[in-house]
């Protein structure tokens, strides 16, 4: 049975991120406990001034192999994995001169760094940690006796663990800290994996892991009576999990969800062809927009669904600056996210303090091939991220009349649009702005029919002659099964639409769009999104 209380005599510290090491060095031999350590952080800990035993002077081996070979030996991991009140193991001990280690401080090769630089291949090979898995293993399964500390940030906890048993550990902690060194192990054998997955083209690998690092504890999930957290994992794409978080209140897990769900769809806009807003309320667009500057387009997307656009979020692809801000700021907003923003515009954000504002540093690539999970009940749904574009050379125009010039840009517009609407998705636009969006319904027709009342009501609270659907073009995000969904969206004055195309019943839709004397092209591409 393990003892609550295991004291500390001797350390081993083999660490990458050398931050706080020669603090907690001095503060480990002002307790008498002897220091061994390896290459690197032994070095660290000499220049400190510290008394330290190299690591090969313990194991009688020198350090080889370009330092692949240093730790994996008996009188290291014999040291880690002994247990304390077990006869035979301390029999084994002595007989094979192996000295206990009573804490393990290890950080791993900086392998998610790598993998952040998009470094070479070889270069990744060498930044996976061997010796360093394989001893926080060894000390997390002897957390009885060992205590394992695998994060810079637990330095602290463990000097005041200490500090309050007499220079000992607890139980407690060592569990706690032995929970964390499994995860942060298989955490890093994650990225790992999916790394080497990908460079080898395997897009179903036997087996598939997961990781992320905590970057905060949240309220609640989706309702008050959910638990939930926000982890970050080891690849680097701007947005929610890179973007600082300047002023606001703490984000929520909703917060979150709609913000992501908000800045890859303005990044579908290039920054340097047109300022971009998207304005989101539960992962759905209420308006979006291009225009020639950021207030320009945030006006027109607002213009959309301004009762949506209350308590939502607003994304952009270029630095916020104080036009815009001012703008944004007339009306209740939970979020704003950015890659950048100016300092007059951090001001005006400033004078609302309980708004959000988020600078990401950069946009998502659209066309990036990265994978989205999945939970469902026993399992995981893996897939490729929605990378789909759209080349205007592969469109194929399947009525009579061919789109203008005016109405292909605005089909290609909706489409971008479209691709980040829950479906079926049905998207009205006109002039580079969204003027009504049905999302999520069962039916499409039901989509296009909610989209066309949007802009009715949005029409009415301008006071607008017309709903700015008369003219507009519409997006499907899947075929129109019949062709009651594009009757819908003529109604609507729709003179042009998009979709894949691939119904059984696609003649009659083209049919009656060639009636009612509209354009429509086929992508061949659908954009399902749940």
């Amino acid at each position: 049975m393990a003892l609550d209380l295991a004291p500390i005599v001797r350390a081993l510290i083999s660490v990458s991120d050398k931050t706080g090491l020669a603090e907690l060095g001095e503060a480990l031999a002002a307790r008498g406990i002897e220091l061994v350590s390896t290459g690197g952080t032994a070095a660290a800990l000499a220049k400190a001034g510290l008394k330290v035993v190299d690591v090969a002077n313990l194991t009688g081996f020198p350090e080889m192999m370009d330092g692949r070979l240093k730790t994996l030996h008996p009188r290291v991991h014999g040291g880690l994995l002994a247990i304390r009140g077990e006869p035979a193991h301390q029999a084994a001990m002595i007989a094979n001169g192996i000295a206990p280690i009573d804490l393990l401080i290890v950080n791993l090769y900086p392998f998610e760094d790598a993998l952040r630089r998009v470094a070479p291949f070889d270069e990744m090979i060498e930044n996976i940690d061997i010796g360093g898995p394989a001893m926080i293993r060894a000390a997390a399964k002897n957390h009885a006796d060992v205590a394992v500390i695998v994060d810079v940030a637990d330095y602290a906890r463990l000097l005041e663990e200490m500090a309050l048993s007499g220079g000992a550990t607890r139980l407690a902690f060592r569990r706690a800290l032995a929970q964390k060194a499994f995860a942060r192990a298989a955490a890093y054998d994650s990225a790992i994996s999916n790394w080497f997955a990908r460079e080898i083209g395997e897009t179903a690998p036997a087996w598939r892991t997961f990781g992320g690092k905590l970057a905060s504890a949240l309220r609640y999930g989706e309702n008050p009576h959910q638990s939930a957290a926000f982890y970050v994992g080891p690849e680097s794409r701007p947005g929610v999990a890179t973007a600082r978080q300047l002023q606001g209140k703490a984000l929520s897990y909703n917060n979150l969800n709609d913000t992501d769900a908000a800045f890859e769809l303005v990044a579908e806009f290039p920054p340097e062809e047109s300022a971009a807003a998207a304005i989101i309320k539960h992962a759905n667009p209420c308006g979006v927009a291009v225009g020639a500057t950021l207030r320009d387009a945030y006006e027109k997307a607002l213009s959309c669904d301004p009762v949506s656009a209350y308590g939502g979020v607003v994304a952009l692809n270029r630095t916020l600056d104080a036009a815009a801000a001012r703008k944004i700021v007339e009306i209740f907003t939970e979020v704003i996210i950015a890659p950048a923003v100016d300092d007059e515009a951090l001001a005006i954000v400033a004078t609302k303090k309980n708004l959000r504002l988020l600078v990401a540093g950069g946009l998502p690539d659209p066309l990036a091939p990265t994978a989205t999970v999945r939970s469902v009940a026993g399992g995981l749904l893996v897939q490729d991220r929605d990378a789909g574009g759209l080349d205007p050379a592969t469109l194929r125009v399947v009525t009579k009349r061919a789109p203008t010039a005016a109405e292909l840009a605005d089909l290609a517009f909706a489409w971008r649009v479209c691709k980040h609407v829950k479906s079926n998705a049905i998207v009205y636009a006109r002039d580079g702005v969204t003027v009504g969006v049905g999302a999520g319904q069962m039916s499409r027709v039901d989509s296009a029919m909610i989209a066309a009342r949007k802009a009715e009501d949005a029409a009415r609270a301008a006071g607008w002659p017309a709903p700015r659907t008369h003219g507009a073009v519409v997006a499907s995000d899947a075929f129109f099964p019949f062709a009651d969904g594009l009757v819908a969206a003529i109604e609507a004055g729709a003179t042009a639409v998009i979709q894949p195309g691939g119904s059984m019943r696609d003649a009659d839709v083209i049919a009656a769009a060639d009636a009612a004397g509209i354009a429509m092209v086929f992508t061949g591409m659908r954009h399902f999104r749940h």
